[in-house]
């Protein structure tokens, strides 16, 4: 048997590679959208992918199911499970609870565990010629290591009204369905710790059911349905924005991208005309770049692994925008843009003088200057990081304003103050600073040392 995990850092991702040696069959489980790393590995390996499949409808990533099948001719087996409001509305090979996927000596058993989402499945895998016991589970969004998915991201991502009780339930008897099989197979989910599918997840690979059963707080509410319910709904972490339009259209027909593209650099004069026109420009270069000077009001969000997430929160789907990158960056960003579907780029520009369009300058603050905005009337401090994070601990004069949702909050910022941002590290003061200022508040300050410096030095 052949087997290769295949990991997105960006995304926290996980996907699949599974091989029948000997007939030079292979599957492909929750393929992403940039297919050439599977292609790459099924040449380097002497196998054909001959099919392709899904753990569910996914919300935070676009799949590459389709554009591997297109590409490879992979037949698409897909969840039949959950309903029809649940169905995939393209043609596949569906799955029910059961039913089996021979790939060449190998089967994979589909188990509908539904929680998550209504038609989540995972796959149990039997290596046939080595023994007749099963070897893996292939867990999707089902069972992470260290967690469970999270039910209520239909309602409040999609805006399901209803979905996450139920969802929570449902989860319940997944966990006990979860909690019959052998103890020692090999857990392989699909996301890692920084998923936002979850609130705890860990950052290890893999795991075994055994093993889950005794360290995964999920197994401990075996007779307290309410408690579990309660304590999977609590403190999970806001849903990018972006989420709702992947459940759309992992789930629709759509134009496929088999390929990465790769993006023109713009001149100065298309440049200046487009950004005149309100275009939205991102500029992905490192933080002391952008604070030591930027085009005004762009968006800053820099090019790590966060970079897609955040870039969901503030683009949208029908717009055109424009990368500031270096020339060797946009390979890279342009994969983790594809792996969401952000395919609208205008083009790119890395010389920021050669635009002709005069600078603006971030003020960072330090933790001296920080202190001294505490007890003034004419100051506004800002916590941009996530409710549960503010809950957990927090700077006694601040206000809660998540930089996902800063857009749509304006009016709680005080204009006629001096407005102080701080998040952990940094980062998300910064993206929210630079959103604050392409809205008109041009007198943000960032405390760059956020709750990280804050606990160490008080």
């Amino acid at each position: 048997m052949f087997f290769q995990h295949v990991y997105d850092k960006s995304l926290s991702q996980a996907s699949y590679v599974i091989g029948c040696q000997k007939t030079g069959e292979a599957i492909v489980i929750d393929a992403k959208r940039d297919i050439d790393t599977y292609l790459d590995i099924a040449e380097e390996n002497n196998l054909k992918i001959t099919h392709v499949t899904e753990t569910h409808i996914h919300a935070d990533f676009l799949a590459g199911t389709r554009e591997l099948a297109a590409v490879t001719g992979a037949k698409m087996y897909l969840s039949d499970e959950g309903g029809p409001d649940w169905a995939y509305n393209f043609e596949h090979i569906g799955l029910k609870d059961g039913d089996k996927i021979k790939v060449g000596n190998l089967s994979l058993e589909v188990m509908h565990t539904p929680g998550h989402t209504p038609e989540s499945i995972s796959f149990i895998l039997t290596d046939n010629p080595a023994t007749k016991e099963p070897v893996m589970v292939f867990t999707g969004d089902f069972v992470f290591v260290g967690d469970i998915g999270r039910p209520d991201l239909l309602e409040k991502a999609a805006g399901l009204k209803g979905t996450q009780d139920k969802g929570a339930e449902e989860m319940y008897n997944s966990i006990k369905k979860f909690s019959k099989l052998p103890s020692h197979l090999q857990v392989w989910p699909g996301h890692g710790a920084g998923s936002a599918c979850g609130k705890a997840l860990g950052a290890v690979p893999s795991t075994t059911v055994g093993y889950e059963k005794i360290q995964n707080w999920a197994f401990h509410y075996e007779d307290n349905k309410q408690g579990f319910i309660e304590y999977l709904l609590e403190g999970q972490p806001e849903p990018p924005k972006y989420f709702a339009m992947m459940k759309k259209l992992n789930k629709e027909d759509r134009p496929l991208l088999t390929e990465v593209p790769k993006h023109k650099k713009l001149s100065a004069g298309d440049f200046k005309k487009a950004y005149e026109k309100g275009v939205k420009v991102i500029d992905a270069r490192d933080r002391s770049e952008f604070t030591e000077g930027h085009i005004p009001n762009t968006f800053h969000i820099e090019g790590n692994n966060s970079f897609a997430t955040w870039a969901g929160w503030f683009l949208n789907y029908e717009e055109e925008f424009i990368l500031i990158a270096d020339d060797d960056q946009m390979e890279d960003l342009t994969r983790k843009l594809m792996r969401i579907g952000l395919d609208n780029i205008m083009g790119y520009i890395s010389d920021l003088k050669a635009m002709g369009i005069p600078l603006e300058k971030s003020e960072i603050i330090s933790m001296e200057e920080f202190k001294t905005y505490f007890g003034k009337d004419n100051a506004q401090v800002i916590d941009v990081r996530g409710v549960s994070e503010y809950k957990e601990a927090h700077i006694d004069e601040a206000d809660n304003i998540f930089v996902g949702t800063i857009q749509d909050n304006l009016d709680r910022i005080d204009r006629d103050k001096q407005i102080v941002i701080y998040c952990q590290s940094g980062a998300r003061a910064a993206i929210a600073e630079s959103v604050l200022a392409r809205n008109g508040v041009k007198n943000g300050k960032v405390f760059s040392g956020g709750m990280d410096e804050w606990t160490v030095q008080n």
